[in-house]
């Protein structure tokens, strides 16, 4: 995120806490209020009594331009430990005072405050109609700042009058007139645990947006107006493409035959791109011993997530990911250099117990169908081996309309090294390896510390939708660590044991989320390759039914998906209908058209409507379908 909006956006967390409390609750606990992609949030406890309600969210956001608009100077201060608890205990912020104890207990002994203020002149005009209690408060943590003789503030204590003050390190703007009050806007309320963590309080966060002007605030809701609109969940249960019961179980959705056929599709297309990339498909089971993931180190990182299977006399895990498993096949076979690279290719189905509250339709489940692969190769082969997975990434996304504006995360470690396996020397050696085939095919990619898999480095790629939304969709990663662990090796030219390399990647992600991503992208106005009903024949009257049966028989022999309207709606009607389902091609049959042996075509997309003979049609049909047009 560029400073330049970074800085309102973070800023105008501030304002949205100081607005609560004037205008709400003046005891409502603070959690943490950072920026993010659209804007910003603050998370808050209210107080006993007080329901944050619709309405009240026009009323915070009137106080917030108010704020704005009273020219408010942020200043930083720094405290020792005493000074800091002293006003986090004075302002009743528990929350904070476990955020600076744990801070002391890492080694910080000085604290960074941001504090807002107005003359003090101005103080009654323009706090007018805040809140008594908070007016009470802030009168005290004045003079508990004045008290201190602060040899680094800024500004005249004195001459001054403090609004706001909460303990932050990130930056702000200078004064709240730098923040344009026609660019941001309260958007919505949400549930949030304390720190992410279930065990924890739950708060009540406030999203706001900010953007660089009124235009692009304006855009953006606009584009989140037609995001809904979108909803793969909606479009899902309207087209009956996937079903979630509450009998199955959250997070497995379970695909209707519409939604079959897309999936299908998608698959299809996967394996025709991997065909003369020297795949091997492979097949492993869905259950396996803990031991497995002790062996991988998967169980340390991942063991929450897990779903246990207890059996007659040994206890199992659902299957989470395939690496494992593939480490298995290669250890069972005697490699040469002559066989390197190994490909393994599995699109198999794994299980990750997802917290309830994350789960989204098809974009976050618990049954996550990945077209996974592993390749066993020698580093040197690295950067071949990420050309021919870019290849075909680029192939499979040029054809779903998404390569413009795409980007690259070449995710590293961060410092913590607790969090990865493996000693700094091979996770240097794998980065490395990493961003020289990323730097040789071209990729538009930034470095991205802590964002690392556990066992190596990861090139993400990132792809806009129609909308503009990214979306993280294709990945690439590099492993010295695994093979090490389970001690793979093969045979080199001078006949001694050498380590091969694993390089994890995926194409779609996951066939789950890449089809939710697909249905919003498309808003349901599929392609005709990727359509489950690909043309609907409408008889003008019944009379005409034999030749639309004719037509339909015709078109099934060339494998296109066609079905007949014999609904008692009327000719419109039928039309109409197949207009909201957007199919993408009506073909309407009468008189004329049986005499002459042709069809009246609509088009849903271009709205053209024309005359074909029946080959000539479905020569067309079958061409679009063949080339993946869009």
């Amino acid at each position: 995120m560029e400073e330049s909006i970074l800085k309102p956006r973070h800023s105008l967390s501030h304002v949205l806490a100081q607005a609560v409390q004037r205008s709400l609750d003046p005891a409502a606990r603070l959690g943490i209020g950072p920026a993010i992609d659209t804007g910003f949030y603050y998370d808050f406890i209210f107080s006993e009594g007080v329901e944050l309600k619709e309405e009240n969210l026009k009323e915070i956001n009137k106080t917030m331009t108010k704020i704005v608009k009273e020219s408010q100077i942020f200043h930083r201060i720094e405290l020792n430990y005493e000074q800091a608890k002293e006003i986090i205990t004075m302002l009743g912020e528990a929350f904070k005072i476990e955020l600076i104890d744990e801070f002391k207990a890492e080694g910080e002994t000085i604290f960074s405050y941001y504090i807002n203020t107005i003359p003090a002149s101005a103080k009654d005009a323009l706090l007018k109609g805040s809140k008594p209690e908070y007016m009470s408060k802030y009168e005290k943590i004045n003079t508990y700042i004045d008290s201190l003789n602060l040899q680094n503030l800024t500004f005249n204590i004195e001459n001054s009058f403090i609004t706001f003050i909460d303990m932050c390190e990130w930056p702000h703007v200078e004064n709240t007139k730098e923040i344009n009050p026609d660019a941001f806007k309260i958007d919505k309320i949400a549930g949030a645990y304390w720190r992410g963590n279930e065990k924890n309080p739950m708060m009540t966060r406030i999203y706001g947006l900010a953007f660089e002007d009124k235009n692009a605030l304006k855009a953006y809701i606009e584009m989140m107006e037609e995001a809904k609109k979108r909803d793969h969940r909606v479009i899902g249960a309207k087209q009956k493409l996937f079903t979630i019961s509450p009998l199955v179980g959250a997070g497995l959705p379970m695909l209707q035959p519409n939604g079959m056929i897309i999936r299908k599709e998608i698959e299809n297309y996967l394996r025709e791109l991997h065909k003369d990339k020297w795949y091997q498909r492979v097949w492993t089971p869905h259950l396996c011993k803990h031991d497995l993931y002790i062996k991988s180190g998967h169980i340390n990182k991942y063991g929450d997530n897990l779903f246990k299977v207890k059996g007659r006399e040994e206890e199992f895990f659902m299957k989470p990911m395939n690496c494992p498993h593939h480490m298995q096949i290669f250890a069972d076979n005697q490699f040469s250099y002559r066989d390197m690279p190994v490909r393994y290719f599995e699109p198999a189905t794994v299980y990750r117990d997802e917290k309830t509250g994350e789960l989204w339709g098809l974009l976050r489940v618990r049954a996550i169908t990945q077209d996974d692969g592993h390749l066993f190769c020698r580093a040197s082969q690295i950067e071949e081996e990420v050309s021919t997975i870019v290849e075909i990434i680029k192939s499979f996304f040029t054809t779903m309309g998404m390569m413009d504006n795409y980007r690259v995360s070449l995710s590293v470690r961060g410092e913590d090294r607790s969090k990865y396996l493996g000693s700094d020397d091979v996770r240097e050696k794998a980065e490395w390896w990493l961003e020289k085939a990323a730097i040789a095919n071209n990729l538009p990619f930034k470095k991205i510390l802590w964002e690392a898999a556990f066992y190596g480095p990861k090139l993400d790629f990132m792809f806009k939708d129609c909308l503009g939304r990214e979306r993280q969709l294709s990945t690439i990663q590099c492993d010295f660590n695994l093979p090490e662990r389970f001690e793979l090796d093969f045979t080199n030219e001078k006949w001694e044991k050498e380590r091969p390399v694993v390089i994890h990647r995926a194409i779609s992600w996951s066939l789950e989320r890449f089809m939710g991503v697909m249905i919003e992208h498309f808003a349901w106005a599929f392609p005709l390759w990727l359509s489950p009903q690909q043309i609907k024949i409408i008889p003008v009257a019944d009379p005409f039914i034999d030749y639309a049966n004719e037509v339909n028989e015709n078109m099934k022999k060339q494998w296109l998906r066609a079905s007949i309207d014999m609904s008692d709606d009327t000719f419109s009607k039928k039309i109409r209908n197949a207009e909201v389902m957007k199919i993408p091609y009506i073909v309407i049959v009468g008189e004329k058209e049986e005499t002459t042996k042709t069809l009246s075509i609509r088009e849903y997309k271009s709205k053209k409507q024309y005359e074909s003979p029946i080959t000539e049609f479905i020569e067309k049909c079958i061409n679009e379908v063949k080339t993946r047009a869009l």
